[in-house]
């Protein structure tokens, strides 16, 4: 296993360091960023409605089909042909939206993880490609050429796969990355805990501030004073450089749109709500505290 390890290392970290992708992932990232502009697209297709980053759940469906294939290859024998073809053609149809999502999330990364994320498309497409012609071969009447595709398209999915779990649980793709603040923020959100001057919270104008430790976003809106973590749930943007849009803030570095009195995204790429803090304003101070202990 050590030596196993160390081999996957290397080939991320090749991966990693290969500037060379850039010049075909950073021109590609673009114009997937032009497609997904509009709100409604980009919500969808990040599962801002959902609440959940979609693309991970996706691609439970072309995976469990194509499994489902091979385990009908295996053992069902031309009794099951029919059901695996029809198995395989499923898991292309369930692809197609996998990979649509999947391209807006990897269009808001950078550097190294971008190039990660294009060469765990560029194997996932080969896959695909291999599968639609085991299809086609299903159909045709060559059987034993559509298995020998399916299993290649396995073996570029095995790959594939490790590299999309080293983007989300190596370099936090699609993590909360409000979840893991520690003791800091556990005990800051237990109690009130003063942060500012009033007169330092000016309207319009988010201002960092630190309860115990954790980034705290103020700003005040029609004369009313709120909070909210000052971490971006997304990719750990700082909000308080952010911009205010319509009774939200805009992340400075996707755009993700959260709304200041409670927190919900109004626009993604974000799909987790960023945490609310309560406010006390008494005797010219500012204090905080989670609303989720309130």
């Amino acid at each position: 296993m050590g030596r196993l390890n160390r081999t996957a290392h290397r080939l991320t970290s090749a991966i990693e360091e290969a500037s060379a992708l850039d010049a075909v992932a950073d021109p590609l990232s673009g114009l997937v960023l032009k497609v997904t502009k509009r709100k409604a697209i980009k919500n969808l297709l990040s599962g801002t409605w959902l609440g959940h980053t979609l693309h991970p759940m996706l691609t439970d469906v072309p995976i469990g089909f194509w499994s489902a294939a091979m385990l009908l290859d295996v053992t069902a024998g031309e009794r099951g042909a029919r059901a695996a073809r029809r198995m395989v053609g499923l898991g292309v149809l369930g692809a197609i939206p996998t990979a649509i999502a999947g391209a807006s999330d990897w269009a808001d990364t950078h550097g190294p993880t971008k190039r990660v994320g294009l060469v765990h498309a560029l194997l996932n497409d080969v896959a695909l490609t291999l599968q639609i012609v085991s299809w086609l071969s299903r159909r045709g009447g060559n059987r034993g050429r559509g298995i020998g595709l399916s299993l290649a398209a396995s073996g570029l999915m095995v790959v594939s796969a490790y590299l999309g779990g080293h983007l989300s649980l190596v370099r936090g793709v699609g993590i909360n990355h409000t979840a893991f603040q520690g003791p800091a923020f556990r005990e800051a959100a237990a109690k009130w805990t003063d942060v500012a001057a009033e007169t330092d919270v000016t309207e319009g104008k988010p201002l960092r501030v630190t309860a115990d430790g954790v980034p705290v976003m103020l700003v005040k809106q029609d004369g009313v004073v709120r909070a909210l973590s000052a971490t971006c749930t997304h990719a750990g943007g700082p909000l308080d450089e952010g911009t205010l849009v319509d009774g939200c803030v805009q992340c400075p570095w996707h755009g993700s749109e959260f709304r200041l009195d409670d927190g919900t995204v109004e626009r993604g790429p974000a799909s987790v709500p960023e945490p609310v803090w309560e406010v006390r304003v008494a005797g010219g101070r500012v204090s905080v505290r989670s609303r989720a202990t309130a």
